[in-house]
């Protein structure tokens, strides 16, 4: 699933490419599960409630993408696991796995916005804005790592008594953090994933923020990382897969002790670290 550097990648692509475009037609080709509409908008269809519709900036929170159109709407997407936006030549012929295909003015002439997913998990979503952040998906959603101070990151991890791995990945805990930035943020920090959070010792957790931090802006320096079918608007893939230390990296050497890197299922989610680095 695509994580806070892939997203704000997706997002500022976004915003290089379609900002400031007016939709003059959707089509949609997506089960029912993956377009939702607000009840505010009655029974008027998800392309008819945004035809003519600008869109005034793209902004992103946690693994969330949210467009902001005219009219005090928001086209809320999420691409799950297998989701994508991709810009393209409108003469390209259409995939059976674009869902939504957006067509815009004369300022984008000859290109058009798709949302592509080949496993049909992704989903999006209309909202006016004052109903848009009562949804349970928004808000509920932890602190930005960005957004927090030390003393608030500190606090947090205080208030809880769980397995490191699984509460980063939580996003009522913190949002944008998902497999591969908890594993890598842990490996840099030299925390085991199954420490609990209340008992990581006040440097360990300065250490562990820093890391985060310092991980996920070179991941979006990077582009992201693909290591499954995830790219940008341009359809060019992400680069910071190189740098991965941890995640993915089972049987292979560590780059610190050269102990072999272990894959263990924590809290059902696979986790990937050192035993010898990172000890309980």
């Amino acid at each position: 699933m695509p994580e806070l550097p892939e997203v704000e990648t997706v997002v500022r692509g976004l915003n290089d490419t379609v900002a400031g475009r007016t939709i003059v037609r959707v089509r949609t080709n997506a089960p029912k599960t993956s377009i939702v509409t607000g009840k505010s908008f009655g029974k008027n269809s998800f392309s008819s409630i945004l035809k003519n519709k600008t869109i005034l900036n793209v902004t992103r929170r946690g693994k969330n993408i949210l467009f902001e159109l005219s009219g005090d709407i928001t086209l809320w997407a999420h691409l799950k696991m297998t989701g994508r936006f991709l810009y393209l030549d409108s003469k390209i012929p259409v995939d059976k796995h674009d869902l939504a295909i957006f067509d815009f003015d004369k300022k984008s002439v000859g290109y058009h916005l798709r949302f592509n997913d080949v496993r049909r998990f992704g989903r999006l979503r209309l909202f006016a804005n004052d109903q848009l952040w009562q949804q349970p998906g928004l808000a509920k959603l932890g602190p930005e790592p960005f957004d927090i101070s030390l003393e608030e990151f500190i606090r947090l991890f205080r208030s809880s008594s769980r397995m490191v791995k699984p509460a980063l990945l939580d996003q009522s805990f913190m949002a944008g953090i998902g497999n591969i930035y908890a594993d890598e943020s842990l490996y840099f920090s030299k925390i085991h994933p199954r420490k609990l959070t209340n008992k990581i010792s006040k440097r360990k957790l300065t250490e562990l923020r820093l890391h985060i931090n310092k991980i996920l802006k070179k991941a979006i320096k990077h582009m992201g990382s693909s290591v499954d079918n995830y790219a940008g608007v341009n359809g060019k893939p992400g680069t910071y897969q190189k740098y991965l230390k941890a995640y993915g990296k089972s049987g292979e050497p560590c780059s610190r002790c050269r102990t072999k890197i272990i894959r263990e299922v924590i809290g059902s989610r696979a986790a990937h670290y050192c035993p010898r680095c990172q000890q309980a």
